[in-house]
């Protein structure tokens, strides 16, 4: 087994041009479960793989597909190893209010699209 072993795929996000008429429509509409929202981000849950909105996405970032990696600093390392070139190196995103943390770090797959590793991580 790798360190940077993908498991599921843990995000997917989506551009949309206007923040609170499209978190209102996915959840009102479509009745997906709102997980919660940070500025121009709204996160939903898809039956585990969460789905992020956002406003703020140019044409390049409208569709990222997320992998959760147990161990976010060794995924990046071996893929580094292997010769993927990352954006910046992991970092953390978002802290939530209970303290935990969402850690990503960007790429591109031999195409030019966006691609992420991502983590939660517990702080001691």
């Amino acid at each position: 087994m790798t360190a940077n072993q993908f498991g599921a795929i843990g995000q997917l996000s989506r551009s949309v041009a206007d923040i609170e008429a499209a978190e209102a429509w996915w959840r009102d509409v479509l009745g997906m479960p709102h997980l919660y929202t940070y500025g121009p981000l709204a996160f939903f849950d898809c039956g585990g793989v969460r789905l992020m909105l956002s406003a703020e996405a140019g044409p390049s970032q409208a569709n990222v597909i997320y992998f959760r990696v147990s161990d976010i600093a060794a995924s990046h390392a071996e893929l580094t190893a292997r010769g993927v070139v990352f954006v910046d190196p992991p970092h953390m995103i978002h802290r939530h209010a209970d303290g935990l943390e969402e850690w990503m770090a960007f790429f591109s797959d031999n195409e030019g699209r966006p691609l992420a590793i991502m983590s939660q991580v517990r702080p001691d």
